[in-house]
C-alpha cells in the first residue's frame, strides 16, 4: 500500500495516456537518469533542485514527481510544489519501480531537440484526415504533453523544419525518420520508435493503419474511425481546431482498446431464461 503522499505504480500506470493524468515530472539527478535515459511516458525532466524556480508553471494542476528511487528527492520536491498550492505525489519506488515492471518507456535519445520552453516542436502538411491527428495524439499523451504542432503547405514543411528546429512528420521523403515504413503509417513508426508497443496502442495503431492506407479490411474498427476522421475535417477549417476535436476521438478509441474490447451492446436486450 502506497504511503501518504505517494502513487503506486500500478496506479499511475492506468491513468498514463488518459487526459485525466497528473501532470508528471522526472527529478532524477543527471547520473541516475544517465544510468537508464528513459522516461515515463508523458514525463517532463525538471532539475530537482531548482523547483522553486519551475514550481510556478506547473500552477492550477496536479503533479506526480518522479527520482530514481521515490526516495528524498521525488518526495522532498513534491513537498515542495505542495508548499506552493499545487496538489503532488511521489511514484512509490520511482523510476526504477516502474522499469521493473516492464511497463513501456520512453528513450530520450529519439526525442526531437526542445526549443527555449522545453517542448517537442513538429511539423507537417496542413488539413489533416487520420495520421496526422493520431501522431499529435500519441505524442500529447504519451510523449509530450506540452509539444506544439505546426501544420503548413507541403511544400513548404522541410523548409519550416529547418528554420524553427521543427521535426517534419507523415511527408514523403526518403530522409524523412517519422513517416511511413512499407505498409506501416507514421503512427506505426512511432509506437515503435519511441517504445510504447502495448497490447492496447498496438490495437490502435492497426486501426489507424487500416483508416490512413486505405485498408478496411485490417480491422471493423478501421472504417469508422476514417468516417469519424473524414467527419472532423469537414467540421473545422482550423488544423488545430480539429486536433482538439480529434484528441477526444483518439482518447475514444484508446480506452476502447485497452477497456472495451470484449463488451458488446445489442438491443432488445435479452431478459435471462427467456
Amino acid at each position: 500500500m502506497p504511503s501518504i503522499n505517494a502513487i503506486s505504480v500500478d496506479k499511475l500506470a492506468r491513468l498514463v495516456g488518459t487526459p485525466k493524468c497528473p501532470v508528471l515530472i522526472d527529478v532524477q539527478t543527471d547520473e541516475d537518469f544517465a544510468a537508464d535515459p528513459r522516461l515515463i511516458p508523458g514525463a517532463l525532466r525538471r532539475p530537482w533542485s531548482q523547483v522553486h524556480e519551475w514550481a510556478k508553471e506547473f500552477a492550477g494542476q496536479s503533479a506526480i514527481v518522479i527520482c530514481q528511487k521515490g526516495l528524498k528527492i521525488s518526495q522532498g520536491v513534491a513537498a515542495w510544489l505542495r508548499h506552493a498550492g499545487i496538489p503532488a505525489d511521489s511514484l512509490e519506488g520511482g523510476a526504477l519501480a516502474w522499469a521493473q515492471t516492464g511497463l513501456p518507456m520512453v528513450p530520450e535519445a529519439v526525442l526531437p531537440p526542445r526549443d527555449g520552453q522545453g517542448r517537442t516542436v513538429w511539423v507537417t502538411r496542413a488539413r489533416p484526415k487520420v495520421d496526422r491527428i493520431a501522431c499529435p495524439w500519441l505524442i500529447r499523451r504519451f510523449v509530450d504533453p506540452r509539444a506544439v504542432f505546426l501544420f503548413v503547405a507541403a511544400s513548404e514543411v522541410p523548409a519550416v523544419a529547418q528554420r524553427f528546429g521543427a521535426a517534419p512528420f507523415d511527408i514523403e521523403g526518403e530522409d524523412v525518420f517519422w513517416s511511413h515504413r512499407g505498409e506501416r503509417c507514421t503512427f506505426d513508426t512511432m509506437v515503435e520508435e519511441f517504445g510504447l508497443a502495448t497490447e492496447p496502442l498496438l490495437r490502435l495503431a492497426t486501426i489507424v493503419r487500416g483508416a490512413d492506407t486505405a485498408r478496411p479490411d485490417l480491422t471493423p474498427e478501421a472504417p469508422g474511425l476514417l468516417a469519424a476522421s473524414l467527419g472532423l475535417s469537414r467540421m473545422y477549417a482550423d488544423d488545430l481546431e480539429q486536433l482538439e476535436a480529434g484528441m477526444v476521438l483518439y482518447d475514444a478509441f484508446y480506452r476502447w482498446c485497452r477497456d472495451a474490447t470484449d463488451e458488446i451492446h445489442n438491443w432488445p436486450v435479452r431478459k435471462q431464461g427467456a
